[in-house]
């Protein structure tokens, strides 16, 4: 039987309302200092009742809010240092400060000069819009940080909508004060359903199913099944020469994103262009045949995953979820199983590769007594050796694999190590 390669875990949060206060997006990162540093946010209809009178005075029309923890113990111990009004963030470090950007609604910063003990007030980055995300990876280069998003683009689409969002690279120096507006840079971008349709794919059987173009299908008692679209961006530059996609004026990146096709196994791609007036320009990637390469073969790419570059191995580093059940039928699902068959978030796995299309298996790292006990979401930082994740996790009190209760710290020991 294969052992997980961090089954134990400390929590760093548990909700104290389970059935209505959620555990999500969990963030992590690591100061000079070597304090860890999270950051997740709790959404559901009790959060009101934890925010009391403040909760009439966030942002945007999703309620929820969030929270920056850190541990001076190398994630054995836990402490609250912040609660702010905004989420689907993620902390960052740039220019010896530290960073929360997310949105509520707009895009949404926050900053601290002493490793997260104190805060700035959160300011906003745009003006009006309508943003989406989660807490994937920051891409560190020639003297810019650089983080992917979601735009809400299409909004006339009922329920869940993937099919309406545009991924968008914010761009800032480093040294630049990122609480200022006018130091970042935005991508320009496309929806999802402004560049392919399901009609212009056959023979590789996606999408899996048949939904209208503008609304869910219900498949079975209380199982939807979504528009096609994409969401959840990682950021990848590809550093070797030899490599199809190598860009040498360095002027290329790369988005993996989540793929919500209703089955498993695929991702979506698009490669993000700067041009030489400093716009960013978003284009699909091509294979030598000229075909473009929308969806490629991806280990988890139909849930949230998270992509690490490590510069000592030269690898790309890829925590997902594991499908393990995806062709049961409607009619033969699991009870606990969160909606279709491809929402199995139990099983977190562990990938490496040297191009981001073949991966070698480097282990599960955490895995649930039974599908109820979620192990999904998570992010992950390098800690000398070690690669520490953060994950959004459930156990018998939560709600269900979807609206987990739990916030888990995990510690992948001599990670390098696995390679092979």
């Amino acid at each position: 039987m294969m052992r997980a390669l961090a089954d134990d875990f400390e929590i760093v949060y548990r909700s104290e309302r389970p059935q209505d206060v959620y555990c999500y997006t969990p963030g992590i990162v690591v100061t000079a200092s070597r304090r860890v540093v999270a950051t997740f946010d709790l959404g559901g209809a009790g959060v009101r009742n934890l925010l009391g009178p403040k909760g009439s005075r966030a942002r945007g029309t999703r309620f929820g809010m969030a929270k920056v923890y850190v541990s001076d113990d190398g994630g054995c111990s836990w402490a609250e240092r912040n609660t702010f009004p905004f989420w689907h963030a993620r902390p960052f470090i740039a220019g010896g400060r530290l960073y929360v950007l997310g949105h509520a609604g707009d895009l949404m910063i926050m900053a601290s000069d002493d490793e997260g003990e104190t805060w700035s007030a959160p300011v906003a980055l745009t003006v009006n819009m309508k943003w989406h995300g989660s807490s994937c990876n920051v891409h560190y280069a020639n003297g810019h940080v650089h983080l992917a998003l979601d735009e809400r683009r299409d909004l006339a689409i009922d329920g869940w909508n993937t099919a309406g969002l545009a991924p968008r690279v914010l761009r800032a120096r480093i040294d630049d004060d990122l609480l200022n507006p006018k130091s970042w840079t935005i991508s320009e971008s496309f929806a999802f359903n402004e560049t392919v349709s399901p009609s212009d794919f056959d023979l590789f059987g996606v999408p899996f199913y048949d939904t209208p173009i503008r609304a869910p299908a219900e498949l079975g008692s209380g199982r939807f099944c979504a528009p096609m679209g994409w969401l959840e961006p990682n950021i990848v530059r590809f550093h070797d020469p030899a490599h199809l996609w190598h860009d040498p004026a360095g002027r290329t990146l790369h988005l993996f994103l989540r793929a919500n096709t209703g089955g498993t196994g695929y991702a979506a791609l698009v490669k993000v262009i700067e041009q030489d007036d400093g716009r960013l320009t978003t284009a699909l990637e091509t294979v030598p045949s000229g075909k473009k390469a929308l969806f490629i073969p991806f280990p988890g790419g139909h849930l949230k995953f998270f992509v690490l570059y490590d510069d000592e191995t030269r690898l790309y580093w890829l925590l997902s979820s594991q499908a393990t059940d995806s062709m049961v039928r409607l009619t033969h699902i699991s009870q606990a199983r969160y909606n279709l068959p491809s929402n199995e978030r139990h099983r977190l796995q562990l990938h490496f590769s040297r191009n981001c299309i073949d991966w070698c298996f480097a282990g599960l790292v955490a895995a649930g007594q039974t599908e109820r006990h979620a192990r999904n979401y998570a992010s992950m930082a390098v800690d000398r050796d070690d690669l520490l994740v953060l994950c959004r996790s459930g156990d018998d009190e939560g709600r269900d694999p979807q609206y987990t209760n739990l916030i888990t710290f995990h510690r992948v020991k001599e990670f390098r190590n696995l390679v092979y």
